[in-house]
């Protein structure tokens, strides 16, 4: 009976560690999805700086939130600083013409 009783720990500690081995791998596939998600936010972070420190360089408010969309940022008001898929926001483009208009504060 103690031979049954090693082959059936023996087995079960084989499922376990099947187990494991597949709880591992999915650990390690979300930890390279936020490592790659990091990277794209520090870039972005980045951009953001360049933009701040060119606005505080005496660049116009316009000027900053012209250049702020073509760098694949959103200016209009209720989706501001996030980042456009690439596509024209009418929002944005229509928030811009009226800030053109107005006559610069800084």
């Amino acid at each position: 009976m103690s031979g049954n009783f090693a082959i059936t720990n023996e087995g079960t500690l084989a499922v376990a560690l099947a187990e494991l081995e597949a709880h591992l791998g999915e650990v390690m596939k979300e930890v390279r999805r936020l490592r790659a998600l990091a990277r794209s936010l520090e870039e972005e972070n980045q951009r953001l700086r360049t933009i701040m420190i060119a606005e505080q360089a005496g660049e116009g408010g316009y000027q900053s939130l012209l250049r702020f969309y073509e760098e694949g940022f959103h200016v209009c008001p209720p989706h501001f600083a996030r980042v456009r898929d690439g596509e024209g926001c009418l929002f944005c483009l229509s928030f811009l013409e009226k800030k053109k208009g107005m006559p610069s504060h800084g």
